[in-house]
């Protein structure tokens, strides 16, 4: 089955008692048992839950895996992957990150006895480099946050794989409607499902998808021993968002598209960085390994942190907000919010700078997107 068919049908048949076409919200926290220890398969909804299973069900087959794992947040289930690893284990991360992943790793660096080492996974000289030391993962975003670079997934695992080490890979920006990380050899894929999955801004969870039966087993019981699981409710949510991935995620490219050539066209505007636009320096790997270019773009203003005051007081239709991936347009200043915690001197060095914005463009009208952003520009 195609894509859109999966996402609607996938783990979902209709409930085999009543016949409902939408999973039940299972909202008891116990289940009786016939005896100690026989029970109809669900003891204590941490443990696992009907309508959560459902759920992880659907995700491992959209993502091409074998075990699914919902969590109560994309931090939730890192911090539960993290688990996986014994004190002093290193973990090789890309460069460019979320400013909450960044921040675990760094607490998990001093607290528990983590190595990171962050490295370039644009090209496979640094990765190749940082790979001839032991290491237990490899962990990247592609395409990264903010700055939406991309690296040759096929190639990262054939490089780790061959190191002896496990490769995990945020899709969340991607989605498995444009990009499936398995079918080229991750072992791990991690979801924010408050993002796309979700895609309406009204629910906090995330997800991991495991290909190996033995690791899957592993973090499956680190699903229940760490407990950050989400409620029956927000899985159902998550379901539901689910099945409309697949449009949405086009509508989302469209939108894309049509901000980031008004932005690329504005002398205002010192730098773009979309996959989608021929100037990407990846834009031949995007169309290689994506089915799409996403909803998600950055840009850099020239007149640095004044011109992005007046940019943003000049949207009408963007809201200046945390997060992304749900059907409202939403724009975020990477360095005093989602990156904040990332020091000034490593933000600047990563290219994160004060001009920089981050756009996620929701399914509204493109033009009237295009529209909102060049008239805010004529006023930075």
């Amino acid at each position: 089955m195609r894509f859109r068919t999966r996402a609607i049908h996938a783990g979902q048949p209709p409930d085999p008692l009543t016949g409902a076409v939408n999973v039940p919200v299972y909202l008891s926290s116990t289940f009786a048992q016939s005896a100690p220890n026989r029970t109809k398969g669900y003891v204590y909804s941490r443990s696992g839950n009907p309508t959560r299973a459902v759920l992880e069900r659907a995700l491992a087959e959209v993502e091409g895996g074998r075990t699914g794992l919902a969590f109560s947040s994309g931090l939730g289930a890192l911090a539960t992957l993290l688990e996986h690893f014994p004190s002093k284990s290193r973990i090789v991360a890309i460069d460019d990150l979320y400013g909450g992943t960044w921040r675990l790793f760094e607490h998990h660096q001093r607290q528990f006895g983590l190595e990171f080492d962050y490295v370039d996974m644009t090209r496979t000289e640094p990765l190749a480099r940082a790979l001839e030391r032991p290491a237990a993962m490899v962990y990247l975003e592609s395409p990264t946050n903010p700055l939406m670079r991309l690296a040759d997934l096929t190639r990262v695992a054939r490089l780790a794989h061959r190191a002896g080490a496990l490769v995990a890979v945020d899709n969340t920006f991607a989605t498995p409607a444009l990009q499936r990380p398995i079918e080229r050899g991750a072992d791990v894929v991690l979801h924010s499902t408050t993002k796309y999955l979700g895609g309406h801004s009204d629910v906090i969870g995330g997800a991991l998808i495991v290909q190996d039966r033995e690791l899957g087993e592993r973090l499956l019981w680190l699903q229940n021993a760490v407990g950050a699981v989400p409620s029956p409710f927000d899985c159902f949510l998550v379901l539901r968002g689910l099945k409309t991935l697949g449009i949405r995620m086009d509508a989302h490219t469209e939108s894309a598209r049509a901000v980031a050539e008004v932005l690329a066209g504005s002398r205002k505007v010192s730098e773009v960085h979309y996959p989608g636009l021929t100037s990407h320096p990846q834009h031949a790997l995007a169309r290689r390994q994506m089915d799409g270019y996403g909803g998600m773009l950055s840009a850099s203003l020239s007149g640095g942190f004044p011109a992005v005051r007046r940019f943003l007081k000049a949207l009408e239709v963007f809201t200046l907000a945390e997060s992304l991936g749900g059907v409202e347009s939403l724009i975020d200043h990477p360095a005093k919010m989602t990156h904040a915690s990332v020091p000034r001197a490593e933000r600047v060095a990563r290219g994160i700078s004060d001009g920089l914005l981050r756009f996620s463009c929701g399914i509204e009208d493109p033009a009237d997107l295009a529209d909102d952003v060049r008239r805010a520009l004529s006023r930075a």
